[in-house]
């Protein structure tokens, strides 16, 4: 080979090596198009991202969240406790006891398992709105409430409260209806002419209601079974708007104190107002709280040792057990009082007395309750 061609050689050699190096222009170009692809990515990424509630706004939805899912769960448990009871009361082991026992057992599975979906559609939810769950929670606490004032619910609630409150509630619950009972049959015509005659007193009665922390539409009632808001007296020896006749020593001391009084006089309106809600308290406090029995005491008076002895005499422990023991015009008393007192309520809330078999108007009557109870 001559040195010409080897020279030649050479430097075609040198060209291919100077030609070689484009090959990292195809690099930086493909880092080029990698950062443009980095740069989208985050683009997407920041839009994506939602910004996170405030701390204090979270922690509210959160509480009306669980508040919310509470009274739910326990409005449920009183429903179905209460349809349970009613469905299965009775003694009998296989016909009552262990179906009631087995539906318990059915309800807390069932509560597991709404548990557990709530969890899912909680979080389902919360990726929708971050008050979603709240909010549906609300939803449900709604709906119960529709159905309770409907009253599709009513019933369920009083059998639990007779579950819960064993002999004495069931009791109470069937005096109860003895008093709807009683308004349901009476002349709307006579008590509307009573709430007008007692429109002048009312004042005067509803202050010492007040004083000795009865409810004041009881202590009108008591005035009109007594006196029908005619006040006089009568052949008894009862005066005034309560027909006070005997009173208990440490009722004449309480009603002085309220007055500020040394002697109160039963013929002054006010003064027989405040013996008459101090009596009933006394008698009150001497049943236990029992309204029933603390009106039939009012009524009967300390003649004879009072109630108290009767009671004793005849081995009777509450309403429902002295009831046969009682001529007819005192065994209704207590009855004919909370249905005037009824009617003082209802007017006073309504405007108006409402026809009790007439649409809902049972079971809105029985929301808005007897007075004392």
């Amino acid at each position: 080979m001559t040195k010409s061609s080897a020279k030649q050689t050479g430097t075609e050699t040198k060209k291919e090596e100077i030609k070689e190096p484009k090959k990292p222009a195809a690099k930086r170009q493909t880092k080029g198009s990698n950062a443009r692809g980095r740069s989208k990515n985050t683009r997407r990424k920041k839009r994506s991202r939602k910004p996170k509630p405030p701390t204090r706004q979270l922690i509210a939805w959160t509480i009306v969240e669980v508040l919310s899912l509470v009274v739910t769960a326990i409005t449920g448990i009183i429903v179905l406790l209460g349809y349970s009871a009613a469905r299965f009361s009775g003694s009998e082991f296989f016909a009552h006891l262990l179906p009631f026992a087995t539906g318990v057992l059915a309800m807390m599975l069932v509560f597991a398992v709404l548990l557990t979906g709530w969890i899912r559609l909680r979080a389902w939810l919360q990726q929708k709105k971050v008050y979603a769950p709240a909010m549906f929670a609300l939803f449900l606490v709604l709906i119960g409430g529709i159905l309770t004032i409907k009253g599709d619910l009513f019933f369920a609630f009083s059998q639990f409260r007779i579950l819960i409150g064993g002999k004495e509630e069931a009791g109470r619950a069937t005096l109860t209806h003895q008093v709807y009972a009683a308004y349901r049959r009476v002349d709307a015509d006579q008590l509307l002419q009573l709430i007008e005659r007692a429109k002048p007193y009312r004042e005067e009665i509803s202050a010492a209601a007040s004083a000795f922390r009865l409810d004041p539409d009881l202590l009108l009632g008591l005035a009109a079974t007594e006196s029908s808001f005619l006040p006089r007296e009568s052949k008894d020896g009862g005066q005034g708007l309560f027909q006070i006749t005997q009173i208990p020593e440490a009722a004449v001391q309480e009603a002085d104190r309220s007055l500020g009084v040394d002697k109160p006089l039963a013929s002054d309106h006010r003064h027989n107002g405040y013996l008459a809600a101090a009596t009933l308290t006394h008698y009150l406090k001497q049943m236990n709280g029992d309204l029933f029995l603390g009106l039939l005491a009012y009524n009967i008076g300390p003649k004879n040792g009072g109630l108290r002895s009767i009671m004793q005499q005849y081995g009777a422990t509450d309403f429902v057990t002295i009831q046969p023991y009682l001529q007819k015009f005192p065994r209704d008393y207590p009855i004919r009082t909370l249905c005037n007192g009824l009617a003082f309520r209802l007017f006073r809330k309504e405007g108006k007395l409402l026809a009790y078999e007439e649409g809902l108007n049972a079971v809105r009557i029985q929301h808005i309750g007897i007075p004392g109870l």
